[in-house]
């Protein structure tokens, strides 16, 4: 894997589907599958600050020595402590799943548990990385997400009313 960091932009929302899968939105697909050498491989965790879920390909690894140096650098210049091995070991302790060519995959237990994850996922953008939400969670956040709350409420009317659509045989 060459190359700058992948960047992931766009939104998506997928409803669980069967057997508790959901699915990757094509927004992210074409990235994530890049940033993994071709090889179907999302990579997921918990984020750092919220009850959300990050995203991103395998490539995005490459760097967390590089933004550990950084962040360690700017702990010592605020005179704060700063374990590198702890921080190493927190980031790059990420859960990898396949996902199939419609962009099915599953997720783990323990990380539905931390995002509080029910019947739907929202995904958004975010730069080297997605998030992905469960919507309660996110329409609770302050102001400052209210784009993405937006977004989040026509992505999941938009995916409910196609899933109503294939539920009558249309």
């Amino acid at each position: 894997m060459t190359g700058g960091p992948s960047k992931y932009w766009g939104k998506g929302f997928s409803l669980r589907g069967d057997k508790s899968r959901f699915v990757l939105p094509t927004d992210f697909r074409a990235t994530v599958l890049t940033a993994s050498d071709n090889v179907p491989t999302l990579c997921l965790d918990s984020h750092h600050n919220h009850h959300c879920l990050v995203g991103f390909g395998l490539s995005r690894a490459e760097g967390f020595e590089a933004q550990v140096a950084h962040e360690e650098r700017v702990a010592l210049e605020r005179g704060e402590r700063f374990d590198t091995e702890e921080r190493l070991g927190q980031i790059s302790a990420f859960h990898r799943t396949k996902f199939d060519e419609s962009g099915r995959f599953t997720l783990p237990d323990y990380l539905a548990d931390h995002a509080k994850v029910t019947d739907g996922l929202y995904f958004h953008g975010g730069s080297t990385y997605f998030t992905i939400w469960t919507p309660d969670v996110l329409f609770e956040m302050g102001p400052g997400w209210d784009g993405a709350k937006a977004n989040c409420r026509a992505q999941m009317t938009e995916a409910m009313n196609r899933n109503l659509l294939r539920g009558r045989g249309k």
